[in-house]
């Protein structure tokens, strides 16, 4: 068993020579092609691409929720494609955070119940304290005992942040977090996770098709058909 040792003195990210591929009946689909990159604690950052392109695939890979074909990712001191599947559960469990396109609440609890459950899960102290504090600070106080179906899209993705937020995570994954929204509520809904990106010191790294919400992050990479690229950024030389 490896042991989860963080340190602070490693970047919070470091992937090298990523492969993915996927056997198919008549032939084998590549959809990662040696990614490599590296992401420091604190850092905002975006992957961009179109549909089809790999963005998700390569989040699954990065957040230890799969494991490369060939390749390493090494998330907060741990080289997690060499973890266990229960060793990487209770990784993400402690230091990672999530929030989806598509919600992803329970429908049968309230605002409070979705962002206490975690941290119950978890065996943390005061969790409904916490949870309340989360949902006040992202307008949700008066929407505590509503069911996800009495939320509008916008409240249900708020709810699902103050969800990703709540044990305090190292780093947040986000997948195409404003995509199931409109323009006004996705801009939202994205000025809320760079506030939050900035009040915790929270790694954050989102895949979107946005380039607007991109634009917000400190760095930004390209995929297209599984390979990554970081554009270059030119800046004017002093006279």
């Amino acid at each position: 068993m490896q042991t989860i040792n963080p340190d602070s003195q490693r970047p919070m990210l470091r992937v090298e020579n990523l492969t993915h591929r996927v056997s198919l009946e008549t032939d084998t689909l590549t959809i990662l092609k040696g990614v490599s990159l590296e992401i420091n604690r604190g850092e905002s950052v975006a992957i961009v691409g179109r549909s089809g392109s790999g963005k998700t695939t390569l989040l699954g890979l990065l957040a230890g929720l799969d494991t490369p074909t060939e390749g390493t990712v090494e998330l907060d001191g741990s080289i997690i494609s060499r973890l266990s599947e229960d060793e990487r559960a209770r990784l993400r469990a402690h230091r990672v955070g999530f929030v989806f396109q598509s919600f992803q609440l329970l429908p049968a609890l309230t605002a409070l119940e979705n962002v206490m459950l975690p941290l119950e899960l978890a065996g943390m102290d005061a969790p409904e304290k916490r949870a309340r504090e989360l949902l006040e600070r992202v307008g949700l106080g008066e929407r505590l005992t509503h069911t996800p179906r009495q939320l509008s899209g916008g409240e249900q993705q708020r709810v699902a942040i103050a969800r990703a937020f709540a044990s305090a995570p190292a780093i947040l994954f986000a997948d195409e977090p404003t995509g199931n929204l409109d323009n006004r509520t996705g801009q939202e809904i994205s000025d809320l996770l760079m506030a939050l990106n900035q009040e915790q010191g929270t790694t954050l790294v989102m895949v979107t098709h946005d380039e607007r919400l991109a634009a917000r992050c400190a760095r930004q990479f390209h995929i297209e058909a599984g390979e990554l690229s970081e554009p270059v950024v030119e800046t004017e030389l002093a006279d």
